[in-house]
């Protein structure tokens, strides 16, 4: 009987063992997982977002994707800071919203970054009444998305959005797609 008792004691032990471990597994996952998706700049996201109608992780997805939260960050292309803003663009939509842009430099303040940019990209999904068509006119701009929807290479409803025909803004919808749902399961 106490032999039994014994066995039956340590299997018990090692079960407790077992589910630690895999508790302690699961918690550093999501420690690693925090560090990789971060919410840095929130002070500025969320209330931008919010007032933009815009899921503020789902800006934290397209921080991410387009600097890393690298708010001195320049494109190839030219594009500036978090949200990495066209200096055209952000100008242009900087007027619409009363934050004018004299100079560039501007465009690395992370807060006038995120406010442009939010109010940017809330315009374009109030355009294109989708978030994913509205992804990649963020990323190739209006014009292109525009002739892509009237030569029927995809559809304004974004339904067959796996036809965009160039391979970047394709990737950088299925990024952000990707870590939008990451953050949401994270952090919701």
């Amino acid at each position: 009987m106490l032999k039994k008792n014994k066995k039956m004691i340590i299997i018990i032990i090692m079960i407790l063992i077992i589910a630690i471990l895999l508790l302690g597994v699961w918690r550093v996952q999501d420690i690693v997982l925090k560090k990789i998706y971060r919410t840095d700049y929130a002070e500025f996201v969320i209330p931008n977002a919010e007032k933009n109608g815009l899921d503020p992780y789902f800006v934290f997805a397209i921080i991410k994707t387009e600097s890393n939260f690298k708010a001195g960050d320049t494109s190839a292309s030219g594009a500036i800071g978090l949200m990495q803003l066209l200096p055209e663009t952000a100008i242009e939509e900087g007027k619409n919203i009363g934050e004018d842009i004299i100079v560039k430099q501007q465009l690395y303040d992370a807060e006038t970054n995120i406010k442009i940019g939010t109010s940017y990209y809330a315009k374009l999904q109030e355009k294109y009444k989708n978030e994913l068509v509205a992804l990649a006119a963020y990323n190739a701009g209006m014009g292109r998305v525009d002739e892509w929807i009237s030569q029927g290479i995809i559809k304004p409803d974004g339904s067959d959005i796996e036809n965009i025909p160039y391979k970047e803004t394709l990737n950088y919808v299925r990024k952000i797609e990707r870590d939008y749902e990451i953050y949401q399961s994270l952090y919701e």
